[in-house]
């Protein structure tokens, strides 16, 4: 068994779980690899809003932002399984060897038995990517899709006529608004005021969202006010005025794709239209 020592005699006292530790280490290491993966199908799916490509392409991004999902839940349901033998073992020092093995196994399949669709609302990059989603899609005046899941639903196979039917909504949905687009002027007139920063008083270029209160700031300038405020040994307080979040920390600051994406847009048209 991989971690136990040759003048072992039977006694768990002679275990040595280093080997399995390191093993843990590199495993966890993957976790970078599906991060980078979501981060790409994110970056993929935004372009395909903004050029307005056809929505089967989006479902594409957002099937694979599904499986990425699906893959960090596994991932974690292992290397908790692992830790939660090691642990055990640990403490109760049994007096024969356990099939370590079959314990990960039964650990293992207990966790992934109480999977769910809820379960995806724990994945801080998949909530972003939904949420950052819709906000794009407001920005570009393209209709929202229909509560988030459906790609859930389609890998499930609940309803196999559902990615259709919504398909088919969608481009009703498009016929309806009529080519004019007199809804994206309003949206995007409307979001302007939203590409300020409260703290720096111009229009952002690295925007960060605060996942606490929603609001959202230039990244250095929020990044620089918090550092400030914990070397005096105080919490930061939302610079927004009106908002009563009176503890901004980094853990809570998230890039704000859309919004960037939604500026650099607003001001691309503003350049062509001063041509």
């Amino acid at each position: 068994m991989p971690g136990r020592s040759s003048s072992n005699s039977g006694s768990t006292g002679f275990i040595s779980f280093s080997g399995v530790e390191s093993a843990l280490s590199s495993l966890k290491n993957f976790q970078n690899c599906i991060n980078i993966g979501m981060d790409t199908a994110s970056s993929v799916a935004f372009d395909l809003v903004e050029t307005q490509t056809e929505v089967s392409s989006e479902y594409s991004m957002d099937k694979a932002m599904v499986e990425f999902a699906m893959m960090d839940r596994e991932l974690n349901h292992y290397v908790k399984a692992v830790q939660s033998t090691i642990n055990h073992v640990k403490e109760e020092r049994p007096e024969n060897i356990p099939d370590l093995k079959l314990l990960v196994e039964k650990k293992f399949l207990a966790l992934q038995n109480k999977n769910s669709d809820a379960d995806f609302q724990n994945n801080e990059k998949f909530v972003q990517f939904k949420q950052q989603l819709r906000e794009l899609k407001k920005q570009s005046g393209k209709p929202k899709e229909d509560g988030g899941h459906s790609e859930v639903d389609k890998i499930k196979d609940k309803d196999a006529s559902r990615a259709g039917n919504e398909r088919d909504g969608l481009q009703a949905d498009r016929e309806a608004d009529g080519p004019e687009g007199v809804d994206e002027d309003m949206i995007v007139t409307q979001s302007q005021t939203n590409f300020i920063c409260p703290i720096t008083q111009l229009e952002m270029k690295k925007p960060v969202k605060n996942k606490v209160c929603g609001h959202t700031y230039e990244e250095e300038a929020i990044v620089r006010m918090i550092e400030s405020k914990h070397r005096r040994k105080k919490k930061a307080c939302c610079p927004k005025i009106g908002c009563g979040h009176a503890d901004v920390r980094m853990c809570d600051l998230v890039q704000d794709e859309a919004l960037r994406r939604a500026i650099e847009s607003h001001n691309k048209k503003r350049h062509r239209h001063s041509e």
